[in-house]
């Protein structure tokens, strides 16, 4: 049975980029208003300036009218720093507003006039004092008295009133766009602000969405996680159980072959050299050559037997039920060591373990010398055997070239048969080797009562 995992809802960039975006355009419109309402603020300071530049203008006219009466009343010379200083000031404010309205017509046009007018009234001015310089002062009194200037001064003020109307609805127009364009920047923002609370909203409901959907996956993960180790919990239970079963049947083969070589073999071997024997007796001392062949047949029969006591050990270690596991590792140490042409030493203690295990210990050192015999080429093999804090450990040491046992891989069949042996008796198989430092097998079994003889 397979568990489905549920779809996951990926993160939307989409809602992501359309807040981006409209965070841009709200630091962009208000840029942009920032900018169109500073540029009219210059501009309503550049109208306000021109309001000034006709006040000054007027103020001018009227002082240099001033100034040129007093001077002609009283006939004194300073009078005239002020008529003269108000004609420069009405140069200066000429100047100022031919720059602000010469290309804007209706203005230009009122601007034109007021520069005629101004200029009629200031020959106006000038011609009583021009007479009262050259001694003509009752005249240029009388002229001044007769109230002529009067109608071009109220014509520069008409004027000057009709250029500060056009600047007074220029002035309403600009402070109308400054509304529009705050209102709109305000219109713009709060449209984004809007549009950006949704988008947050939508994000937030998506991540929302986004975390249930990775908890009901992260819980599927754990739910197939625990199908898997409890799939692989009971493969693994029927591979030990199998291995187990094999074990046992192979063990079970062995002991049946060597039952059979035991009593079959030997019978067939003892009833040779007893036909040996009495074919010699009937002989007695005729035909020597026939007593050598005899002999030589029963040396041959005794290699024989010697041989089938060997294979019958290596099949089923008889002396391990007749003498116990630490005599049998002592023979299987000696017999090595005469074959071999190694040295071992023994350090075995009594120990208490199941039949099982006594002959998983013995086939662990059975494989382990045969490595050592074959890949090794060692001096010396430490052979132990202890029991401790309910354990009981076998281990086996030489001194050989040893091996990096990162390299071994699967292939090292052998090595695998002894870890499957320890582990099928609830034991712990260790191997400790690297190139040069020679190898260490070593195994821990639980302990358990005395054995049945």
């Amino acid at each position: 049975m397979q568990t489905h995992l549920p779809t996951v809802v990926t993160r939307n960039p989409l809602a992501i980029l359309l807040l981006v975006l409209a965070s841009i355009a709200v630091v962009l419109i208000t840029e942009d208003s920032n900018q169109r309402a500073a540029a009219l603020v210059q501009k309503l300071g550049a109208i306000a300036e021109n309001r000034l530049h006709l006040y000054d203008l007027t103020k001018a006219v009227l002082d240099a009218e001033s100034g040129q009466r007093g001077y002609l009343l009283t006939g004194q010379e300073e009078y005239l720093v002020p008529y003269t200083a108000a004609l420069k000031s009405i140069d200066v404010a000429f100047a100022q507003l031919d720059a602000a309205y010469g290309r804007e017509p209706r203005s230009a046009e009122l601007l034109k006039k007021l520069h005629s007018l101004t200029e009629t009234k200031l020959s106006e001015l000038a011609i009583p004092v021009k007479m009262q310089k050259e001694g003509r002062r009752q005249t240029g009194r009388e002229f001044t008295l007769s109230g002529i200037g009067q109608e071009y001064m109220d014509a520069i003020r008409t004027t000057g009133a009709e250029l500060l109307q056009v600047e007074t609805h220029r002035l309403q127009s600009s402070q109308n766009a400054v509304s529009d364009i705050l209102l709109f920047s305000r219109l713009g923002v709060a449209l984004l602000t809007v549009v950006s609370l949704m988008l947050v909203l939508l994000n937030m409901r998506h991540n929302q969405a986004f975390k249930a959907q990775q908890e009901l996956h992260q819980r599927a993960m754990r739910l197939e996680q625990e199908r898997l180790r409890t799939e692989v919990a009971r493969a693994t239970a029927q591979l030990v159980e199998l291995n187990q079963h094999l074990q046992t049947a192979r063990e079970d083969e062995r002991h049946r072959i060597a039952r059979d070589l035991h009593d079959e073999l030997g019978a067939l071997l003892t009833a040779a050299k007893l036909d040996v024997a009495r074919i010699r007796s009937r002989l007695g001392g005729t035909a020597p050559e026939a007593q050598e062949r005899l002999q030589h047949l029963v040396e041959t029969l005794n290699a024989g037997i010697v041989m089938k006591r060997r294979i019958i050990e290596d099949l089923w270690p008889s002396a391990l039920k007749d003498l116990g596991l630490v005599a049998t590792l002592e023979i299987l140490g000696r017999e090595f060591s005469k074959s071999a042409g190694i040295a071992v030493h023994c350090a075995l203690e009594p120990v208490q373990l199941t039949t099982n295990a006594q002959l998983v210990v013995y086939r662990l050192v059975q494989e382990a010398t045969t490595n050592i015999a074959k890949y090794a080429r060692a001096s010396n093999v430490w052979l132990s055997l202890a029991s401790e804090n309910g354990q009981v450990e076998v281990s086996v040491r030489d001194d050989g070239t040893g091996f990096d046992t990162g390299q071994v891989g699967n292939k090292a069949h052998g090595l695998l048969g002894m870890r499957f042996r320890v582990e099928a008796e609830a034991g712990v198989f260790e191997l400790v080797s690297s190139p040069g430092e020679g190898t260490l097998l070593r195994a821990r079994l639980p302990e358990s009562g005395p054995t049945s003889a």
